[in-house]
């Protein structure tokens, strides 16, 4: 299987990744130090417990979808249901169309369908 990245622009991804997260850790304890205890009275909080709560809140707000990888990812959502509305048939489409107009109000496309030939 071929590998998308080499193994040096991996491991630079890696570091970086890990490098961003250290930062926001410190940047989280930081802020909480400086501006929560003075203002709310909360208690001081460790380099482990601002780790703790990025992670917390990324459970709690964020999740951990994933977003793609060496293929694309949000790109690739707009590809499949492109291909997807042309293998339907015209009533599949108008089908659909109406379906998405009913939970949406007719504000889900920005014009009526011009970029998806019949």
């Amino acid at each position: 299987m071929k590998n998308c990245f080499g193994f040096k622009k991996g491991l630079m991804i890696a570091l970086c990744a890990i490098l961003a997260i250290l930062a926001f850790t410190f940047v989280t304890m930081t802020l909480w130090n400086h501006i929560l205890v003075a203002v709310l009275g909360v208690k001081v909080i460790s380099f482990e417990q601002a780790l703790g709560i990025l992670i917390l809140s990324k459970i709690l707000f964020g999740g951990f979808k994933g977003h793609g990888g060496c293929h694309g990812g949000r790109g690739m959502w707009k590809e499949r249901m492109q291909e997807k509305f042309a293998n339907m048939t015209p009533e599949e489409r108008e089908k659909f169309k109406a379906e998405w107009k009913s939970r949406c109000g007719g504000r889900w496309g920005r014009k009526e369908d011009t970029t998806v030939a019949d």
